[in-house]
């Protein structure tokens, strides 16, 4: 069997994957908090306008936020909200 017939199998590591909404949204809120930003207002500013520059550059916030879709981002959000109020 030529080598071009098998199927190859490609795994990422575990460290390579895409961080998921909740983590992205953990780790720009510790970002703000370490600046000193109301992070609360900072996100949402973020999430209304699409302007990253509510999001600081620190522990690479900005540049992780903009992974997502922002309405990524908002649904993460309503789920967990309403997972905690129900």
């Amino acid at each position: 069997m030529d080598s071009m017939d098998k199927t190859v199998k490609f795994n990422v590591k575990a460290d390579e994957q895409e961080a998921s909404s909740k983590e992205i949204l953990l780790t720009v809120y510790d970002a703000l908090v370490d600046k000193e930003y109301n992070p609360i207002n900072q996100i949402v500013g973020y999430l209304i306008s699409g302007d990253p520059a509510y999001i600081p550059r620190h522990n690479n916030a900005r540049s992780l936020v903009r992974k997502k879709e922002r309405d990524e981002l908002i649904e993460e959000l309503v789920r967990s909200y309403l997972a905690n109020h129900r």
